[in-house]
């Protein structure tokens, strides 16, 4: 409901190594997830990755992931 309403999620944080307006929503239920994320564009929020974290450290796979979903993003919507 936050990320709904403008605010950032509760648990979460800014992922700068992918881009500007990126963030990272932290998901703890026994396991642990992460979603990748950008909220800068008023009509919709859009998932850029989504997956079980097993490690400390972001997977490199989707770091780079996400890098290329945000570039075609930008693509796309300059494109329109």
């Amino acid at each position: 409901m936050r990320l709904q309403t403008g605010m950032d999620p509760e648990d979460s944080k800014p992922m700068r190594s992918i881009g500007a307006g990126v963030r990272e929503i932290r998901i703890r239920t026994g396991d642990q997830y992460r979603v990748i994320y950008t909220a800068v564009f008023s009509e919709a929020i859009y998932v850029l990755s989504g997956f079980q974290k097993k490690s400390q450290r972001t997977p490199k796979s989707e770091i780079e992931k996400a890098k290329l979903r945000l570039a075609a993003l930008r693509d796309y919507r300059g494109n329109l």
